[in-house]
């Protein structure tokens, strides 16, 4: 007897098809569709993509349907401005409130000799890295920045984890977390902030250019060879 999904594994599973375009930003989607796909009621389904909405992966469009999200790169670049200015804030929070301590563990942790033991899945690597960021602006003690970074870095995510596609990536990622902890352990906090607005607006041009180049691939699929009408 085949076993049905539960609600959080439907969840999980169309999460990763939208993260990974398998599902094509602005694809409608049922729950008619979904329940046979997944062998299911459509109670389940109904209910993981209500969650879906919730965060921004989905529509749901009154007498029209569920959509996946289309992507917006204007809007995500303003996005991507208002986390660099809440970076720069959780940086000068975290140098006056974070325990000496409690930064030479957070630099320990992202030495770049661990790059190796960096996690295995782009979406296990890019849920590490957010924990560098929140990990700085929890320690600030703000919690009304660490709400707001954190409805940042969900609007963005989908964008994001494409960061860490490329295995050079997280050898950087590793040099400059480290990098910039070793400038607040030293008070140079004018300096972390340079560090930081590089550091975030080099990630935000490598996804962006990869997210577009891989949306144009599944729009436009490469003609296979022997296809042609030569």
């Amino acid at each position: 007897m085949r076993h049905r999904p539960s609600t959080q594994t439907i969840y999980n599973e169309l999460k990763e098809r939208i993260l990974s375009f398998a599902l094509y930003p602005g694809t409608r989607v049922t729950e008619t569709e979904l329940s046979l796909d997944f062998g299911v009621s459509r109670t389940p389904i109904r209910e993981a993509l209500q969650r879906l909405a919730v965060e921004g992966f989905v529509t749901i469009r009154p007498k029209q349907g569920c959509f996946v999200r289309e992507l917006d790169i204007d809007e995500i670049d303003q996005f991507y401005q208002v986390r660099t200015a809440l970076e720069g804030l959780s940086l000068e929070q975290a140098l006056l409130q974070m325990p000496r301590a409690a930064l030479e563990e957070l630099a320990q942790r992202w030495h770049p000799s661990r790059s190796s033991e960096a996690p295995p899945s782009v979406e296990a690597m890019a849920q590490h890295d957010e924990s560098f960021h929140m990990a700085l602006a929890e320690g600030s003690g703000n919690r009304v920045l660490v709400g707001l970074l954190k409805d940042v870095n969900a609007r963005i995510h989908i964008i994001r984890r494409l960061d860490f596609t490329a295995r050079e990536r997280i050898a950087i990622t590793y040099a400059e977390h480290h990098r910039m902890l070793e400038l607040l352990l030293d008070g140079d906090l004018n300096a972390a902030r340079v560090l930081m607005q590089a550091h975030i607006r080099y990630s935000q041009e490598f996804a962006r250019s990869l997210t577009l180049r891989r949306l144009a691939e599944l729009r436009h699929p490469p003609l296979q060879a022997g296809t042609g009408n030569g």
